[in-house]
């Protein structure tokens, strides 16, 4: 077949970070016309590869060529890639909030009359575009009034309106819900029909196999497989294969678990997402896990484990509508961080920096945060003891640093971690969530965190650990729950677990 039935083709495409080669060697070849789906695990390279497309990786900083409608490109920006034809509809949408439709649509390219803004002329020209798109709202009505699918489809509309060629969907329905998802894959045939080529980046099997005419697969910054498929007949198991298909090696300590009685239980756990009124993020969901063992949470991204983590720890994440928490055979009400805290529960963050740091804190402050009376004699806090516990946990955890007064932004990600951990366990916790205790830590590092993890399971604590990387917890976990948009839709045990029985029941609602 000639070249010229390629909209895109991306020939040995190679970026590199300082340390990390995140795309090596990646091919990507685009039918025009067609909707093609590029799939693989979190941090398989798929961003990254888009990125270099739309010049948020300028040409230069990546090695390979990019070939589009025939031509090589080398776009600086993503305002050359805009030019060209190419548009990116990004997880996070872009819009500002407190301007209506018709001002972020023309925002950079306003429609100007004797040097002024035609708002007449904007208007009339938004309620068209919107149509293209199935919207019939009011034009004036502002981002910030709109729910997540409405606004993801003013998104596509703004892209529509600067004549785009290839439209790229970098995990579009994962915030939205059933029907808003439905939609827009309806929309992505109607696009298509339109000659409009897209390019959508997913992990959701069912959309992937709904909708698309090709698959390419990515793994570790690598091209695993790309063919040609009849949309309604894609072979899903092929895909899981290509995903995860990687040995695991022994990066994980030996260790031999004793789980004694449960001591936590959620039942029936409803929890609503606070910005998108009537989706739910956690559905019904139950599991209880034992004193001394570690539990895993598998899904992918979107899949709503951190969102039931949180809201189980104080309610600290949307709104509560439903279910029980039990510890040791009594039921409580976690209303608050405070009260999760006093009832023995303790969580550490998956966004270290944001939810479980206090950047501005010394690592000796930081680590007795969380039980501030543990050290308190008579109204006053006992600098001697924080200063004790502190070294405590440095020379327990191996934390890397000269002095526990120094700030924690002087330390790694490995070594922040570990200080987060012992922050936690200062409060001396009978539960422990994890919520990706290991991301972006190196593997050294990673080895003495799971280490910590088997003494906790040791010492009687129920560890909760929830992880993206499938490795980790077939490697470290006694018995594994997979979640899929907000349901728990299996329970596997260690022994029974395999990647690819995880990454069915990780990409399908299905109970089986």
């Amino acid at each position: 077949m000639d070249n010229n039935s390629y909209i895109l083709q991306m020939q040995s495409i190679t970026k590199e970070f300082p340390g990390v080669r995140a795309l090596d060697d990646v091919n990507l070849s685009v039918r025009t016309g067609t909707i093609h789906s590029i799939c693989g695990e979190n941090g398989a390279g798929k961003s990254t590869l888009m990125k270099v497309l739309s010049g948020v990786y300028p040409y230069g900083t990546y090695d390979g060529k990019i070939i589009f409608l025939g031509k090589e490109m080398k776009f600086k920006n993503i305002k050359e890639s805009e030019g060209a034809g190419i548009a990116i509809i990004h997880q996070e949408l872009t819009m500002i909030p407190e301007l209506s439709i018709t001002e972020n649509i023309f925002m950079g390219n306003e429609i100007l009359k004797n040097g002024l803004i035609d708002w007449a002329e904007e208007k009339r020209r938004t309620y068209e575009i919107l149509e293209k798109v199935g919207l019939s709202i009011n034009p004036d009505i502002l981002i910030k009034h709109l729910g997540v699918g409405q606004q993801q489809l003013v998104e596509i509309a703004k892209a529509l309106s600067k004549n785009v060629k290839l439209l790229i969907l970098d995990e579009p329905t994962s915030a939205l819900n059933e029907s808003d998802s439905a939609n827009l894959l309806e929309l992505m045939k109607d696009l298509k029909s339109r000659g409009i080529t897209c390019i959508m980046i997913s992990h959701k099997l069912n959309e992937i196999a709904a909708i698309s005419d090709a698959v390419t697969v990515i793994r570790d910054g690598h091209t695993v497989e790309s063919y040609d498929v009849v949309a309604g007949e894609v072979d899903e198991d092929k895909i899981i294969k290509a995903m995860v298909g990687r040995s695991i090696e022994n990066r994980y300590p030996e260790h031999e678990s004793h789980p004694g009685e449960v001591i936590f239980e959620v039942k029936n756990w409803c929890v609503e997402d606070p910005d998108v009124e009537g989706r739910m993020v956690c559905k019904n969901e139950s599991f209880n896990v034992r004193a001394g063992e570690i539990v895993g949470f598998a899904g992918l991204m979107g899949a709503g484990r951190t969102e039931l983590m949180r809201s189980i720890f104080g309610k600290n994440y949307g709104i509560y509508r439903g279910g029980t928490i039990k510890i040791k055979g009594k039921e409580v009400k976690l209303n608050s961080v405070d009260s999760a805290i006093k009832h023995g529960v303790a969580y550490v963050p998956e966004d270290r920096k944001n939810l479980g740091l206090n950047l501005l804190d010394c690592i000796r402050t930081t680590v007795v945060a969380a039980d501030l009376d543990k050290i308190t004699k008579h109204g006053l806090l006992d600098l001697n003891e924080e200063k004790v516990a502190a070294e405590d946990y440095r020379n327990q955890l191996k934390i890397k640093t000269s002095h526990v007064d120094k700030g924690v932004t002087t330390l790694s990600g490995g070594n922040q971690q570990k200080v987060v951990l012992s922050k936690w366990m200062f409060t001396e916790p009978d539960i422990l969530i994890l919520d990706e205790p290991t991301r972006g830590i190196d593997v050294g590092a990673k080895y003495e965190i799971y280490k910590l993890i088997h003494q906790l399971a040791d010492a009687g604590k129920a560890v909760i650990l929830v992880s993206s990387e499938l490795p980790e917890l077939l490697g470290m976990a006694d018995r594994i729950y997979t979640i899929f948009e907000g349901s728990i839709t299996g329970e596997i045990s260690a022994e029974e677990a395999d990647q690819e029985i995880l990454m069915k029941k990780m990409t399908i609602t299905s109970k089986e």
